[in-house]
């Protein structure tokens, strides 16, 4: 019974997420973005594509990552037509590391700097026998400027507050089977916020500051694999428009107060707030973060 109930208090923030009070923060306050460079991973549809659009329209100069070059292109054409402004398409496909290399030494050769790297690509619920080239679960893989500082916004979901890490799930094996498609989700999103908190811990004399964040529920492309009902359900009692949910993110890769939350978990819309514990445990963060490294030291030469 003890157990049940303190699992039940860790989750209890995630339920006054899903109504938040009405945001005190809109597109309009974002700054002059004049000489800003930007990547948004996913920058082709919902919560992307809404963030590209805002940062677009006060003059970012906006890299759209995303693994179709026709869906990317058709989403900067209509980006063009709503902000006068046009994104850049870098291709970038988050299941395949050597491509992920690939990728990041083509905007290096194009790029001297990069001011705010938007982590907002995902993927929810997709069967289970879906991996990532290298044989990680799809979930989980698919994971300096003028004011001197550079920001790393991390996409994570109230679903951070349901799992905690299962460490023989994050390839495939007997125990990730184990697990349904839903809680491989919630997982990976836990693991968003402790790798923000550690990329601020690490980076943060280099001026990097890195945030994660509850986009809240929010109606996008995200949703293609719940099942229908499941899906009419939440769009009539849940979901939320795009536009409002890109807000929490736009307030933490654009607006000065956020550089004050480097490490920090931001609730909608764009308020600051606090995840389980155990993104906050040193040695889980630790040894996430070492695991990780050893996953792409392959990649790294």
């Amino acid at each position: 019974m003890g157990n049940t109930l303190s699992e039940f208090q860790k989750k209890l923030p995630a339920l006054g997420q899903i109504y938040p009070p009405k945001s005190k923060f809109s597109v309009d306050q974002i700054p002059d973005l004049t000489g800003r460079v930007v990547i948004v991973t996913g920058g082709n549809t919902g919560l992307g594509y809404e963030t590209v659009k805002a940062l677009l329209q006060h003059n970012a100069k906006v890299y759209l990552a995303a693994r179709s070059k026709e869906k990317a292109e058709k989403a900067i054409s209509s980006l063009k037509e709503a902000t006068g402004k046009e994104a850049i398409f870098h291709e970038l496909d988050l299941s395949d590391l050597a491509a992920v290399k690939k990728s990041a030494g083509h905007f290096l050769s194009k790029e001297k700097e990069l001011h705010v790297l938007y982590n907002n690509a995902g993927v929810m619920w997709p069967p289970i026998e879906m991996l990532t080239k290298d044989g990680h679960d799809l979930q989980f893989g698919a994971k300096t400027s003028p004011d001197q500082h550079a920001r790393v916004i991390v996409v994570s979901s109230s679903g951070a507050y349901a799992e905690t890490l299962h460490w023989g799930t994050f390839k495939d094996s007997p125990e990730r089977r184990k697990l349904s498609t839903q809680s491989l989700y919630y997982q990976s999103k836990h693991a968003n916020v402790i790798v923000a908190r550690q990329i601020a811990k690490r980076y943060a004399d280099k001026g990097i500051v890195a945030i994660s964040l509850n986009p809240g529920n929010i109606t996008t492309d995200l949703q293609r694999y719940v099942p229908p009902l499941a899906s009419k359900i939440m769009s009539t009692i849940l979901l939320y428009p795009a536009p409002q949910g890109a807000l929490t993110q736009l307030f933490a890769g654009t607006m000065p107060e956020a550089l004050n939350y480097n490490g920090e978990y931001m609730i909608p819309w764009a308020r600051l707030g606090k995840c389980r514990p155990e993104c906050y445990n040193d040695e889980i963060g630790e040894r996430l973060w070492k695991w990780l490294e050893d996953e792409v030291k392959p990649y790294r030469t």
